[in-house]
């Protein structure tokens, strides 16, 4: 049916695979703490600042909100990989309070607002492919200026944090545990001397932790904890088991017992799910279950293949004689509508069908995705139960189940909240957030046209009744007349970015795709206020809905684009005309599904822009832009595996700027595969590093043909180490070259375009830079967070680094300065031109303050201490000093182009300066030379004022 190429590959069977790599241990973790802070300290880049350029209206995910009970105006707001911000004008504006600590990544937060003390609970509470792993339970008894040391150090994810309210250094604490790994770790844990010293109270087993505790609001004594059972892989993830209960303690957290038991009326046995939990008083709890229970079998007509619409499911068992009297008309619209490559039409698969090249099973496995199964399988979902005898027995509050709300993934959802003035007022939240107003038993969507669709925390006022404070994957909403309309507030910039790219247009444009927002364009140097609510236009646009993932413009047009969503949808945009074309690779009748990762990779050949490169579990390659596609190797995985994520996928693609059809890949299951000719033959690449890790990155050198660069992540086992690999033999053998980075998995490696020594990695928790091709390490973190980094480039003309993160948005550096490291000794660099200005120093328009120059002196020096900065006109006279105490490596001045009032009679009359408003003086038109000095050496370079 297909004719197929011939390879010559070597298969991955032939390798004895070792055992999967083994999870980081905290005290690993905590001795990488540690080392960055030291590299902190010792960085020659520490002053390379950052600078972060949003985007901030799509937001990113939030995890938790606590709110001052005495003033609802002031908030903390926790996001999942973006910190936590606080607030107390509303939501306005907000400040981050815990950039300093070890991580920023939260599963929970709790807040004594009389003590301004905080719990941090880190580790993100939900289960999502990028629900990253925290470092313990933090302390802060200052609002967050400092943080105490890890407390919990091998939780890795925090479900629920409650504190007693009538004494706050009794703590009790969920703790979910590792995402990917068994764990004796999880449990419920209190503290009664405020962290010193903690208990483990409540133990399941090793593979179920606690999702959720919840407290009676007037006693502290009745609380009720939810086990989670789940076993996430890269592959697969069951989120349910028998362990997922329900307990209730009576004594404040030290005893507990199960009350989910057959007798109760709650779901038990295996398809038990997450639970979430809401207490209303010491009677009434209500508890709300994704149930994972197969629903009944559903009676079918076995006429109506004949009578209705054609599914995918009458193909499973349809003969072919049946299949061959479909008619025409139907089998073509059902063709038509699921997407059939055009060459699939009626009479065409009927004569497939009747040659035996093709069955009617084909026809339904044709369809088979990486969602199949996560969308097909018929388990019940959300269902909510309510006690009134505290937990001894248990009702389902409706009739049925509550549809189009979890859509069987409840490993991200599961949260019920209830109104403290009212038993009968419920929320619950989902896919879209749903309230009911009697009890359960009936729900309405308060979801509107600003607020985004996944839902993971809410405040309901206690106080006032329709006042509710919402967190989704799109940032924080806030509704006065409960969800019927809402308030967005979208001001910190704390975008999930899975991938970032750019244009060579002035000034550039940077893209990047984000977790459940979508892909984005704007230019890097636009203002990130709030003036454009005046003007009406967001300087960031949007250009595709979904997972947003990776982007590859067009060299000669920057108008065609290729992006896409999750799984393998793509699509070339010509974003002058608005024409979007589908370009996914469609597999043949008959053959196997292709595998599509969740972040499929794509490449535009840097040798011909025409050549588009796209990777499924083979790579496929377009000579026309994506219109027509031809897959060029066999499966470059180890196969797949059975279960509900998609898996055995290429991950990365990189070709030689050298050779037109050498081509690395990378996939999520270990190999690294080589072709030298096009596709023809393929080669299996093995270096010494852990089997089956997740390959994050091969990277084909710019600098030399045969080096090549392998990061390998991993973070789906809880293994945290540090994988950074160069080969400069086509990878027949490899370096390790990141051993001095601190533990952390890796996502990114580039190299710098003109600077062939010089690479940069961007990790789970920070950027790294090496000047001396890996075998050394700093740190990058001037102005960045602790924040993963997905993605990194280098805007070649303009020389920015550029870093998207997954919870931070994007942050940018220029990189000129890094040039002065080849310099022996003391290092200046040329100054750029500036221009004299009468409106220095004057007043704005509409009392605004004045402009003033910022002039940029980059200097490096071998010694740290104080380095004088001097000004000298035409004859070598002084007219501006002053001093800066300098660190060993790059420093940066900013001067703003004043003259000491000593100095104005040292320029000619018709050339002096004036003082300005502000009672400055600056300096005219002329050429100036700037002279630093210091311990390390001295430097002079000119100035001109045009």
């Amino acid at each position: 049916m297909k004719k197929l190429l011939s390879f010559l590959f070597i298969s991955s069977s032939i390798f004895t695979f070792a055992q999967n790599p083994v999870a980081t241990s905290g005290t690993d973790v905590q001795s990488s703490l540690d080392k960055k802070e030291q590299l902190s300290q010792s960085s020659p880049f520490k002053n390379l600042e950052f600078k972060n350029i949003g985007p901030t209206v799509m937001s990113g995910r939030v995890v938790d909100i606590d709110i001052n009970p005495a003033d609802p105006t002031e908030m903390l707001v926790a996001y999942a990989s973006g910190g936590l911000w606080y607030t107390n004008n509303n939501g306005t504006s907000f400040t981050p309070i815990m950039d300093n600590a070890g991580t920023i990544n939260l599963g929970d937060i709790a807040a004594d607002w009389t003590s301004k003390t905080i719990w941090a609970g880190t580790g993100e509470n939900n289960s999502s492919r990028s629900s990253y792993a925290g470092i313990g339970l933090l302390k802060s008894t200052d609002w967050g200026k400092t943080w105490s040391k890890p407390m919990l150090t091998d939780s890795q994810h925090i479900g629920r944090i409650l504190i007693d309210p009538k004494n706050t250094d009794h703590v009790v604490v969920a703790v979910t545990g590792p995402l990917y790994s068994v764990s004796d770790n999880h449990g419920i844990y209190t503290t009664q001397d405020g962290g010193t010293t903690w208990d483990k109270t409540l133990f399941a087993t090793s593979t179920a932790g606690f999702i959720d505790l919840a407290t009676a609001p007037d006693n502290f004594n009745i609380m009720y904890a939810a086990s989670w059972e789940k076993n996430r892989k890269a592959w697969n993830f069951d989120g349910n088991g028998t362990a997922s209960a329900i307990y209730k303690s009576t004594d404040a957290g030290k005893n507990w017992i199960k009350i989910t038991t057959e007798a109760s009326g709650f779901p038990v046995g295996s398809g038990t799910g997450r639970i979430g939990l809401a207490v209303y008083d010491e009677n009434t709890v209500y508890a709300i279950h994704d149930s994972q229970f197969r629903r009944p079998a559903q009676k079918t007509d076995s006429k109506k293949s004949t009578r209705n619409q054609l599914s995918k499911n009458d193909f499973t068992s349809m003969s072919k004689e049946d299949f061959l009297q479909l008619d025409d008309k139907k089998l073509n619209t059902f063709l038509k509508q699921n997407g059939f490559q055009e060459k699939y039409r009626a009479q065409n698969v009927k004569n497939m069908v009747r040659a035996g090249d093709a069955t009617p099973m084909d026809v339904a496995k044709y369809l088979e995705t990486a969602n199949t199964q996560l969308f097909d399988t018929p388990v019940k979902g959300a269902e909510l139960y309510r006690s009134n005898d505290g937990g001894k027995t248990w009702n389902k509050t409706h009739e049925g189940q509550i549809d189009g709300v979890f859509y069987s993934y409840g490993y991200y959802f599961a949260q019920v909240r209830v109104d403290p003035s009212d038993v009968n007022h419920l929320y619950v939240m989902g896919v879209p957030i749903i309230k009911s107003v009697d009890g359960g038993k009936n729900w309405i969507n308060i979801s509107r046209e600003n607020v985004h669709a996944d839902h993971h925390a809410l405040w309901v006022n206690p106080n006032k009744r329709g006042h509710i404070i919402n967190g989704n994957d799109g940032g924080l909403n806030i509704s006065y007349d409960d969800g019927e309309t809402w308030i967005k507030n979208n001001s910190p910039s704390v975008g999930q970015f899975y991938s970032i790219n750019y244009d060579t247009e002035k000034p550039y444009n940077i893209y990047g795709g984000l977790q459940d927002n979508g892909v984005w364009v704007g230019a890097h140097n636009a203002r990130e206020n709030r003036a454009w609510q005046q003007r009406g236009h967001y300087p960031w646009e949007t250009i595709m809905g979904g997972d947003g993932m990776q982007v590859q413009i067009d060299a000669r047009n920057s108008d065609i684009v290729y992006t896409g969503y999750q799984f393998g949808n793509y699509y070339r945009i010509n974003r002058d005309s608005g024409k979007r074309t589908y370009i996914q690779p469609k597999h043949e009748l008959g053959e196997s599904p292709y595998r599509f990762n969740w972040q499929t990779p794509i490449l535009l050949s840097s040798h011909n822009q025409d050549i588009l490169y796209l990777g499924s579990n083979k790579l496929h390659r377009s000579m026309n832009n994506g219109t027509d596609w031809t897959a060029i190797s066999p499966d470059l995985t180890q196969g797949g595996k059975e279960g509900n994520v998609a898996y055995g996928t290429i991950t990365t693609i990189s070709e030689s700027p050298f050779q037109f059809g050498l081509i690395y890949t990378g996939s999520d299951d270990g190999l690294v595969q080589l072709t030298q000719d096009s596709g023809a033959t393929w080669k299996s690449v093995k270096g010494n590093w852990p089997a089956n890790l997740w390959i994050s990155r091969v990277v084909a050198s710019q600098h030399k043909k045969e080096r090549v660069y392998v990061t390998l992540n991993g973070y789906r086992f809880d293994d945290f180490t540090t994988y950074v690999f160069m080969s400069d033999d086509y990878g027949t053998t490899w370096e390790n070259i990141g051993n001095n980075i601190p533990t952390s998995p890796v996502n990114v490696i580039i190299e710098h375009p003109k600077s062939k020594n010089t690479l940069f990695v961007g990790t789970d928790n920070g950027s790294y830079i090496s000047t001396d091709s890996g075998a050394n390490w700093d740190i990058l973190n001037n102005g960045m967070p602790p924040v993963a980094v997905h993605d990194m480039k280098i805007q070649p003309v303009a020389n920015d680094l550029l870093i998207g993160t997954h919870g931070r948005s994007i942050y940018t550096a220029n990189l000129d300065a890094l040039a002065l490291m080849n310099n022996d000794g003391f290092a200046f660099a040329k100054i750029d031109k500036t221009r004299a200005s009468s409106r220095y120093g004057s007043q704005g328009f509409m009392w605004s303050k004045g402009p003033e120059p910022a002039i940029k002196l980059s200097y490096y020096t071998p010694m740290a201490g104080k380095v004088k900065i001097e000004v000298l006109n035409k004859d070598g006279k002084t007219i501006f000093e002053d001093a800066s105490m300098s660190s060993i490596g790059i420093n940066f001045y900013t001067y703003n182009g004043t003259v000491g009032e000593y100095a104005v009679k040292r320029f000619d009359k018709e050339n002096r300066p004036v003082k300005a408003q502000n009672g400055k003086y600056y300096l005219p038109k002329g050429v100036y030379s700037v002279k630093l000095s210091g311990s390390g050496g001295n430097a002079s370079q000119e100035l001109v004022v045009e």
